[in-house]
């Protein structure tokens, strides 16, 4: 390699390894928040709060006091209700399958195309099933009830019940 040869080399390289440094890119300096957290945070006014009940399997009642902007499925992990979430809220499965009660699911926005995919393969479908992890707590949705259906499709056979993260 001759002399120009390598310059042109090493000049290359540390344009190449520099030109990174003087790209403009967003950093966030504040915490942000994992799947399922801010659920997990009480809500900050009473302004906030959306009380709703869960039906469990066994026709037992479980009031929540959630508040503006959680997701349904890990606010029931919050408060131990039995709904799986095998996916994580990623609409991949349909362990969190759930019968939205009254007139509450005219409230909530239209399920969408991947949703109701996998709603066709859910056991136990109804007319006023959802999955829980695309529901998310409004003002419009205090009083909701949610009625868990009596088995879901899940991905372990050995009776295995996993635990939310």
């Amino acid at each position: 390699m001759s002399i120009s040869n390598s310059v042109r080399y090493l000049a290359h390289n540390l344009y190449s390894s520099w030109h990174c440094l003087l790209i403009p890119r967003n950093v966030h300096l504040s915490r942000y928040l994992l799947h399922g957290e801010y659920e997990w945070q009480d809500p900050k006014s009473e302004d906030e709060v959306v009380n709703i009940t869960y039906i469990d399997k066994d026709g037992k009642r479980i009031p929540v006091r959630g508040k503006i902007g959680d997701n349904v499925l890990y606010l029931a992990h919050r408060f131990g209700v039995e709904m799986e979430g095998a996916c994580e809220a990623s609409l991949a499965c349909t362990t969190c399958h759930v019968y939205v009660l009254g007139d509450y699911g005219n409230k909530l926005p239209p399920s969408e195309e991947k949703e109701d995919d996998l709603l066709d393969m859910a056991p136990f479908l109804k007319e006023n099933s959802r999955l829980g992890c695309q529901i998310v707590l409004t003002k419009e949705l205090e009083g909701m009830e949610l009625q868990l259906p009596q088995a879901t499709r899940n991905f372990y056979v050995d009776g295995h019940k996993p635990k939310p993260h």
